[in-house]
């Protein structure tokens, strides 16, 4: 077997057209397409197209809130490792994982819960207007989603992304019925590297329009 020798950029290019030759005709948005088809790069799986799931609001929402320089939590860091902190750099954005917290692990114990639905609890006010990312942790999606119901400040978008077979599937359904901007696809599929798309995606479109 033979293969081209390819640049980065070709690389990611040939492969969003391929992507888009073999999703054919569907019914995202142009404006919603770039972070749909960033998930299906990322996974090599183009079963996204049936279960992605967006709040009307969630892309102007997101766009918005990282061209404020808002604040940015993710559950592992894992998705924070994987997010383009160039591009959120000259935005202003300083993305933080919720577990960093010196508390959380005695937070947790305290609370007899998970070290990331302690976290999240903990980093929610620093997260009011701004964006949660959640690639891993369903209960980390579940304590928000309590929260929220609560009355605790919203943030502006959560990416709703937990992977697994316990409450992974559930938490992303309970998601799509709160009314707080989301992005996040059904059923057990998920991941920290497909949350990281999604902000990736969100932070390519917040700088489209501001001069290098």
């Amino acid at each position: 077997m033979t293969w081209q020798p390819r640049l980065p950029q070709e690389i990611e290019t040939e492969s969003f057209r391929r992507i888009d030759a073999q999703a054919g005709t569907h019914n995202f948005s142009p404006e919603v397409w770039p972070a749909v088809r960033r998930m299906i790069h990322t996974t090599g799986d183009l079963g996204y197209l049936e279960t992605v799931r967006l709040h009307p609001q969630a892309l102007t929402a997101g766009v918005e809130a990282l061209r404020r320089g808002c604040a940015l939590g993710t559950d592992t860091r894992m998705l924070l490792a994987g997010i383009s902190t160039g591009r959120l750099g000259r935005l202003g954005v300083e993305p933080f994982c919720i577990l960093d917290d010196p508390e959380v692990a005695q937070a947790a114990v305290r609370q007899q819960t998970t070290r990331t639905a302690a976290g999240l609890e903990r980093a929610l006010p620093r997260l009011a207007g701004g964006i949660v990312a959640i690639g891993n942790a369903p209960t980390a999606l579940l304590r928000l989603l309590e929260l929220l119901a609560a009355g605790a400040p919203r943030p502006a978008l959560v990416v709703g992304l937990p992977v697994g077979f316990v409450n992974a599937a559930e938490s992303k359904e309970a998601l799509t019925k709160q009314n707080c901007p989301y992005i996040t696809a059904l059923g057990p599929k998920g991941g920290s590297a497909v949350a990281a798309a999604v902000i990736n995606a969100l932070a390519v479109m917040a700088l489209e329009e501001i001069p290098s």
